[in-house]
């Protein structure tokens, strides 16, 4: 197969994984994040980087994002969200993390592919992203991609209809967020 080949064929995977999602768990989320007070984020390896695009488009739009482990994010505090994107809800560090926010009273939020596990059961909010799994497990969504890359390539698309959807309900567009872009270059 060519390259453009395999393109097309991970847009009709990202397609598919998209029309299995929940719209109703994604607009608890939005929700969630619009009543807190604070948002933080987490994730482990590539979901991280996800994680971290996530908070940086939510402090374009004017709220108050920080990632979990930066030396400026600030403590968690009851009335605050924490969302942690984990395809097997079972990560150790993040487990733990959901564990501490949860005993603290902050509102949890887990993106994952297994809405059973560990931190799922502790999440207020679970976001199911019915993708393969990074052991390549079928879930019923198989994908021709290694290990966990559908569910990190659903989990950033699902991070940016979010904030389409924040913008919406915000009454926001690019030109307002803009003015929020780095600028010292």
């Amino acid at each position: 197969m060519q390259t453009t080949q395999y393109t097309a064929e991970i847009l009709n995977e990202l397609q598919r994984t998209a029309a299995l999602m929940n719209g109703d768990q994604t607009e608890q989320l939005v929700n969630g994040i619009l009543e807190a007070k604070k948002v933080l984020v987490a994730g482990a390896g590539r979901s991280g980087f996800m994680a971290k695009s996530f908070a940086m488009r939510m402090m374009h739009m004017g709220l108050d994002p920080y990632v979990v482990g930066e030396t400026v994010t600030p403590n968690l505090e009851d009335g605050d969200i924490f969302i942690v994107g984990s395809g097997s809800g079972e990560t150790k560090s993040l487990v733990a993390m959901a564990e501490k926010a949860k005993s603290i009273g902050a509102f949890v939020a887990a993106i994952t592919i297994a809405p059973n596990s560990t931190i799922g059961n502790l999440a207020d909010i679970v976001v199911e992203i019915p993708a393969q799994t990074k052991s390549g497990e079928d879930t019923g969504n198989k994908s021709i991609q290694p290990m966990g890359s559908l569910f990190e390539q659903s989990l950033l698309l699902t991070y940016d209809s979010v904030i389409l959807r924040l913008m919406e309900r915000k009454g926001m567009n690019s030109e307002t967020m803009y003015g929020r872009h780095a600028n010292l270059e």
